[in-house]
């Protein structure tokens, strides 16, 4: 198997899926592509849409005492919860996370699937998850997590494209260096300067933390037809938009002309 690298999937926590979920679909324009049962043993429930050939997933507790929630609880409402990469060998890029110190707290295989995730602590600012499905080599569509069927709700127009997360951190060149470790790709520095990770899909870039100390993932910017129209959706839904964007799961939603 010729190895690859996809960045696949941004996953979010909310306290509840609903209506987080039924107003994300409203402001964006998008169908649910899959929900998936499997993460009930984590006590969690979900939803993912598609956005061209990534994922948006919001998972939501069930019951108390969940990862996800402690992680909600520590984050203080900041929803930025995983970065998921779709590769030829999870257990490989496992390995090589914990050679560099970063232990991993999932490691299985699921039918078609295996997915290796990594210690958020670790990780720092979100949880970094490589898995593989069987095929997805040689054919992209192929991709576990959003379930058999999930291209009969992408856009055919393909107008929704993830182009970038943010993620915030008051040492943005440390935390680039960290994650182009874990990942094994190379730090560069984007158009504005800023240290950043670039995939074929997406990039992922390294900013200056804009409330508090901590580290999260605090924005997301997509390419859509018509942003003026998402924001008047989110300003109908109460997502009171400002500077562009909106706040949604405590990341900010970043529309642009694309």
């Amino acid at each position: 198997m010729a190895p690859y690298l996809r960045f696949r999937q941004v996953c979010l926590v909310a306290p509840a899926l609903e209506p987080v979920a039924s107003d994300l679909s409203f402001i964006l324009g998008l169908d649910v592509c899959f929900r998936d049962p499997a993460v009930g043993k984590y006590g969690l429930e979900n939803a993912l849409w598609s956005v061209g050939d990534m994922f948006i997933e919001i998972v939501a507790p069930t019951k108390e005492d969940t990862a996800a929630g402690r992680f909600l609880a520590r984050s203080k409402g900041h929803g930025g919860y995983m970065a998921i990469f779709d590769c030829d060998d999870p257990r490989a890029r496992g390995a090589h996370a914990e050679k560099i110190g970063v232990k991993k707290i999932v490691d299985h295989v699921h039918g078609a699937y295996t997915g290796v995730q990594l210690h958020p602590r670790d990780c720092r600012a979100a949880m970094i998850e490589f898995n593989h499905t069987q095929g997805g080599d040689v054919d992209a569509n192929n991709y576990a997590p959003a379930g058999t069927d999930w291209t009969r709700h992408r856009r055919s127009d393909q107008s929704h494209r993830l182009l970038s997360i943010d993620v915030e951190t008051p040492d943005p060149a440390g935390l680039a260096a960290h994650w182009a470790a874990i990942i094994q790709v190379p730090a560069i520095a984007d158009r504005d300067g800023a240290p950043a990770l670039r995939f074929a899909e997406a990039d992922i870039r390294f900013t200056p933390v804009t409330n508090g100390d901590g580290e999260c993932i605090g924005a997301m910017t997509f390419a859509c037809a018509d942003p003026a129209g998402v924001l008047q959706r989110a300003n109908a839904r109460g997502y009171a938009p400002h500077s562009g964007a909106f706040h949604l799961s405590g990341v900010r939603m970043r529309p642009v002309a694309g």
